[in-house]
C-alpha cells in the first residue's frame, strides 16, 4: 500500500486538483476539495473521524513530530488511533501534509515540502469520478459518486491494530486477500509492530509473534463461540458471525447498540484485548485480554531480557546485557531487548585462559524455546564444555532432560517464583565475557563486604544489649524460645491405597470441575469426599505447603480439610462429607428440595462469614478466588460451608503483590481480572455478589430465562438492581417460594448484592461489613447502578455515585 517519494509523479498530482478545505465537517472528500492541517472528516453519526494526528505518550519525554492520516473515535476525549494509513511512512514536521483525490482517481496523502506521494489507495479506477466517504461504521470507502454500491477500495479491507464492528478478520480464498490485525510498533510510532491477530485457512485464530510463532489459539469455532476463547459469550459485542467455505474464512461482529463505544483490537504488547470508553471516568475499560499477563505473550521482552509478571517494570535485561534503544522503552517497545555490555571473547588461545568466557546461572526459569538437545553431554560441565566450543552459542542448562544449548539470541525466558518454578523451571547458565563476569563478582563482593560490616556492627549492639541484660537480671541468664507452630492439626497423611480402597477405586463420583474429581470415600468412623487433582503439576514442597496452611484453618462455614496424598504425581485432598450436596443443586436442579427463605438468608450469611473469616481473621489474607454455588457445601443441616481452595491465593496484609493469572468462573469474575489490574480480596466480594442474586431469584444470573432475543438487559442482577431503585423488589424473589419471603431481608439482600458488584473495589464492601449489613447492624444507602454493567446492558437509568454512610 506504500509508495515510493517520486518528485515527477508528485508534480503531476498536485497539477491535477485545486487545494481547499472544509470550513465545516463533512463526511466526504471529493476532487478539488482537500483535507489538510486540523480538518477533519466526521461520519455522519458523528462516532468517527478522520483526519491527521501525532500521537502521544503521557509518560514520555519524547517529543514527536511525525504526523499521520488516521481514524479514531471522534467522541473521546483520549485521542485513540483505530486506524492508520501511512503508518510506515509518517510525514515529518515542518511538512503541512494533504490528503485529496488524485488525477487517476485514487485517494492519496501529499507531501508538499518533497513534491511527492505519502500514500495512496492504489485501487484500480474505472470511473473519473471518484470520492472517499467515511462511512457511520467507521470504514473509509473510495467509491463512485454516482453508484455507491461502485467501491473501488475500503479502509476495512487493510486494517491496522483493530477489528472494527463489521469489518472481517480472515480470507479472501478467491483474491488471496488476508485481512490481519498488526500491532502498532510503540505508543507514539504507528509503524506495523511485530504482533498480529490472523485467522488461518482453517478458521482457527492465532496471535502470532514475527508471523511465525504462535502463542495463543482461539480453538475451533463451535457455533456460538471459538472453544478457547468462551469469554466471547456475554461480552458488549455479543452478535457474532464466522464464515468458513470455499469462499472465504472470516469472523466479524455487531453490536447491539451502536452508539457504544467499544474498541477491540492488539495493543504494542502483542495482547488481544476488548476495551469499553466509560464517559463518566473518561476513561478505557478493558473488560477483555488474552493472554491476560504479558509474560505469556512470545518474546514480549525482546532478546536477552527476562520478563517477570510480578514487577510493574516486567522486561529487564539478563546480567551482562543493557537495553538497546531506551528511547523505544520509554515508548512501550520493548521487541529490541538487550545487547552485551562486553564481546565475547570465542576463540582465545589456551594460554589467554584468563579471558576464555565464563557462565552466569540464571535460578528458577522458564527455559528459552529452540533448545538443541546433545546426548553425548552426561554432566553438567561436558555441556557447558561443549556450549564453549561453539562461538554462536550462548546459553545452556543440564537438568533432567539432559543437557540442552541455545544458539544466538535468546527469546522467551520468564523469571518463575520458587513455587511455581517447582517442576516446571530450571536454571539457565548465560555465556558472558570473563570480564564482564568478574565485574559483577566485584559488584557482588562489594555489596557482600557491605552487608558484612554492617552484620558485625549489629552484632557487636546486640552482644552489649544482651550483656546489659544479663546484668539487669542479675546474671540469671536466660533464654527466648519460639513456640513450634502448628503444623497441619488434626491433618492426615493419606497413602494412595488407602484413598484408593476408601473410594473403592475411585467409583463413586460426586461431581468434578477445572482442577479435578470428587469421589465419595469411606473411613472406619465417617465418610469423606476425595478430590482428585487431575494433571496436578504442583510440586511437592508447594502442595504440602499450602495443604499446611489450609489444614489449620478452622471455621464452621469452611469446609474442613480431613487429609491429604502426595505420592509421586498423585496429588489428593480429602474432606469432610457434606450430605446435601452443593448449593447449586439445590437452587438450580430439578429436585424435590426447595430451600425456604429463612434457610437462603441463613447461607447467604454463613458464606459470608466464612469470607470474612478467611480474609482478615487468618494469619495471612485467603483469597478463594472461584466462589460460586457450586463451591458452597451443605452439611446435614443446610450450614453452608465454602470448599474448593484449589484456586485460593494466600497474601500478605500489604497486598503488594498483584495476581496476574486469570483465575476463576465466568459469570462471577470481577472486571480486574480481566484488566489486568490489581487483585486483592474484593474480588470475592464481587462473586459473592453475583452468587448473592442467584440465591434470591433461584435461577442462574445467565440463564436463557433472564434473555430474549439477545436482549441483556433482562441480566438478573442489572434487573434486580433497577427494580430495587424503582421500589419493585417482591417480583425479582424465586416464584417457586410462593410469597413466603421477608421482604426486608429482601431488599437487605438486593442492596448488598448492588453494592458488592461495583465496578470499582473501593465502593465494594468487605465481607465483614456484608456480614454487618445482613445481620441488620449496619444500614445501607440505596447503591448506585454499576456503571459497566448498565452500559453492557443498554440500561437507561442514571448512574449516580452513592456510598455507604457508614463506611
Amino acid at each position: 500500500m506504500l509508495l515510493p517519494c517520486h518528485v515527477l509523479l508528485g508534480l503531476l498530482l498536485l497539477s491535477l486538483y485545486t487545494p481547499a478545505s472544509y470550513a465545516a465537517a463533512t463526511d466526504t472528500v471529493s476532487p478539488g476539495h482537500s483535507l489538510a492541517g486540523s480538518d477533519r472528516l466526521v461520519s455522519n453519526n458523528s462516532k468517527f473521524a478522520l483526519g491527521f494526528f501525532k500521537p502521544g505518550n503521557e509518560s514520555s519525554s519524547y517529543t514527536n513530530h511525525n504526523s499521520y492520516l488516521g481514524i479514531w473515535f471522534n467522541k473521546v476525549s483520549k485521542l485513540t488511533p483505530l486506524w492508520t494509513a501511512n503508518g510506515e511512512n509518517p510525514v515529518v514536521d515542518p511538512t503541512s501534509p494533504e490528503l485529496a483525490i488524485s488525477g487517476d482517481g485514487n485517494l492519496a496523502i501529499l507531501d508538499h515540502a518533497t513534491k511527492s506521494i505519502i500514500w495512496s489507495t492504489r485501487a484500480n479506477i474505472t470511473t473519473n469520478d471518484t470520492i472517499a466517504v467515511l462511512l457511520n461504521n467507521g470504514n473509509l470507502v473510495l467509491r463512485s459518486s454516482s453508484n455507491s454500491s461502485n467501491i473501488f477500495w475500503q479502509s476495512f479491507d487493510y486494517p491496522t491494530d483493530t477489528l472494527f464492528a463489521g469489518a472481517k478478520i480472515g480470507w479472501d480464498k478467491v483474491t488471496g486477500l488476508n485481512r490481519r490485525l498488526v500491532s502498532r510498533k510503540s505508543s507514539v510510532d504507528q509503524a506495523p509492530g511485530i504482533f498480529s491477530l490472523e485467522l488461518g485457512l482453517n478458521g482457527e485464530g492465532h496471535l502470532l509473534w514475527n508471523s511465525t510463532v504462535a502463542y495463543w489459539s482461539s480453538g475451533d469455532w463451535n457455533g456460538r463461540y471459538f472453544g478457547l476463547a468462551p469469554e466471547m459469550i456475554g461480552d458488549v459485542m455479543p452478535n457474532f458471525t464466522f464464515v468458513h467455505n470455499d469462499q472465504e474464512a472470516y469472523f466479524t461482529y455487531t453490536l447491539y447498540d451502536d452508539t457504544a463505544i467499544v474498541h477491540a483490537g492488539l495493543d504494542v504488547f502483542g495482547i488481544g484485548f476488548v476495551g469499553m470508553w466509560l464517559e463518566g471516568n473518561q476513561e478505557w475499560f478493558k473488560n477483555y485480554r488474552q493472554p491476560v499477563v504479558h509474560c505469556d505473550v512470545y518474546a514480549v521482552c525482546g532478546p536477552f531480557t527476562i520478563c517477570d509478571d510480578n514487577k510493574d517494570l516486567f522486561c529487564d535485561c539478563m546480567k551482562g546485557f543493557s537495553v538497546r534503544s531506551p528511547k523505544d522503552w520509554e515508548l512501550d517497545d520493548q521487541t529490541g531487548g538487550c545487547i552485551r555490555n562486553t564481546p565475547l571473547s570465542c576463540g582465545s588461545s589456551k594460554d589467554r585462559t584468563s579471558l576464555t568466557d565464563k557462565f552466569y546461572p540464571m535460578q528458577s526459569i522458564r527455559l528459552p524455546n529452540n533448545a538443541e538437545n546433545v546426548q553425548a553431554a552426561t554432566s553438567g560441565d561436558e555441556c557447558s564444555q561443549v556450549c564453549l566450543s561453539n562461538c554462536s552459542c550462548t546459553a545452556y542448562s543440564y537438568g533432567k532432560g539432559g543437557c540442552s544449548v541455545w544458539h544466538d539470541e535468546l527469546y522467551n525466558v520468564k523469571q518463575l517464583s520458587d513455587s511455581s518454578s517447582d517442576g516446571n523451571g530450571g536454571v539457565l547458565y548465560i555465556r558472558l565475557a570473563a570480564r564482564e563476569l568478574q565485574s559483577l563478582e566485584m559488584k557482588k563482593s562489594g555489596k557482600i563486604t557491605g552487608v558484612a560490616i554492617g552484620a558485625s556492627t549489629g552484632g557487636a549492639l546486640l552482644l552489649i544489649i544482651l550483656l546489659l541484660i544479663v546484668w539487669r537480671r542479675k546474671g540469671k541468664w536466660f533464654t527466648l524460645t519460639l513456640e513450634k507452630p502448628e503444623v497441619g492439626v488434626g491433618i492426615i497423611a493419606f497413602r494412595y491405597i488407602d484413598l484408593q480402597r476408601a473410594t473403592k477405586n475411585f467409583s463413586e463420583k460426586l461431581g468434578g470441575g477445572s482442577f479435578g474429581s470428587v469421589f465419595k470415600g469411606y473411613l472406619s468412623d465417617s465418610t469423606i469426599a476425595v478430590k482428585r487433582l487431575d494433571g496436578a503439576r504442583q510440586g511437592e514442597k508447594q502442595f504440602r505447603a499450602e495443604v499446611n496452611s489450609i489444614g489449620i484453618i478452622q471455621h464452621i462455614n469452611l469446609v474442613k480439610l480431613v487429609g491429604f496424598c502426595c505420592e509421586g504425581d498423585n496429588r489428593l485432598l480429602a474432606y469432610e462429607y457434606m450430605p446435601n450436596s452443593s448449593l447449586d443443586v439445590c437452587l438450580f436442579k430439578a429436585n424435590d428440595i426447595v430451600l425456604d427463605w429463612t434457610t437462603r438468608y441463613q447461607i447467604a450469611i454463613g458464606v459470608a462469614r466464612g469470607l470474612a473469616y478467611l480474609h482478615t481473621s487468618c494469619r495471612d489474607c485467603i483469597i478463594h478466588c472461584d466462589i460460586k454455588p457450586e463451591n458452597i457445601l451443605l452439611d446435614a443441616s443446610y450450614v453452608p460451608k465454602i470448599a474448593d481452595f484449589g484456586m485460593a491465593k494466600i497474601l500478605g496484609r500489604e497486598f503488594s503483590r498483584a495476581m496476574t493469572t486469570m483465575r476463576g468462573t465466568i459469570g462471577y469474575l470481577a472486571p480486574e481480572w480481566i484488566s489486568g489490574t490489581v487483585v486483592t480480596s474484593k474480588v470475592d466480594v464481587y462473586s459473592y455478589g453475583m452468587v448473592l442474586f442467584e440465591i434470591i431469584s433461584g435461577r442462574r444470573n445467565s440463564s436463557h430465562e433472564n434473555f430474549r432475543d439477545g436482549d441483556y438487559s433482562f441480566f438478573f442482577p442489572m434487573q434486580a438492581a433497577r427494580k430495587l431503585l424503582d421500589g419493585d423488589i417482591g417480583s425479582l424473589v424465586d416464584a417457586s417460594l410462593e410469597g413466603g419471603v421477608n421482604l426486608v431481608e429482601v431488599e437487605r439482600a438486593c442492596k448488598i448484592a448492588c453494592w458488592c458488584i461495583q465496578d470499582n473495589e473501593f465502593d465494594r464492601p468487605t465481607m465483614g461489613e456484608v456480614v454487618q449489613s445482613l445481620e441488620g447492624l449496619l444500614e445501607l444507602d440505596m447503591p448506585p447502578l454499576p456503571r459497566l454493567l448498565n452500559a453492557i446492558t443498554g440500561g437507561s437509568h442514571p448512574v449516580t455515585p452513592q456510598y455507604f454512610d457508614s463506611l
